[in-house]
């Protein structure tokens, strides 16, 4: 799967976020640092989606653009 991120030179290193994914974010000193940490929050954030809709009914929906 792949995310579109956000990568920023900041004073300690490099920040980066995930616009499609509301609160995911990480840094590091380097960039790859921070892709690297980038990619273990996608990780858990998307584990934490799939804890919280175990007992839900799910459906996908398509939107044209």
């Amino acid at each position: 799967m792949k995310y579109k991120i956000s990568l920023r030179r900041s004073e300690e290193g490099f920040s980066v976020s995930v616009p499609g994914l509301p609160g995911c974010w990480s840094q590091g000193a380097t960039e790859e640092e921070a892709l690297a940490n980038i990619r273990d929050a996608i990780r858990e954030y998307l584990a934490v989606v799939a804890d919280q809709l175990q007992d839900a009914e799910v459906r996908e929906v398509e939107v044209a653009v």
